[in-house]
């Protein structure tokens, strides 16, 4: 429920158990995951397709 976005407070409600339990639960699975990507890498392809649509569309005044 985390990864897909809900909070800690959300899955609270639902589980009925303490949103500290909640976070107890996700901390250590946290752990378990490979590390970030490094930042400093470039990726091959980017998509600036809807950025530049926005962009050339946008009128001056």
């Amino acid at each position: 429920m985390y990864v897909n976005g809900s909070g800690f407070r959300a899955i609270e409600r639902v589980k009925g158990v303490h949103h500290t339990t909640v976070i107890t639960w996700v901390k250590p699975v946290g752990e378990l995951l490979p590390d970030a990507s490094d930042p400093d890498t470039t990726p091959a392809v980017g998509e600036l397709d809807e950025l530049e649509t926005f962009v050339g569309s946008k009128n001056k005044i």
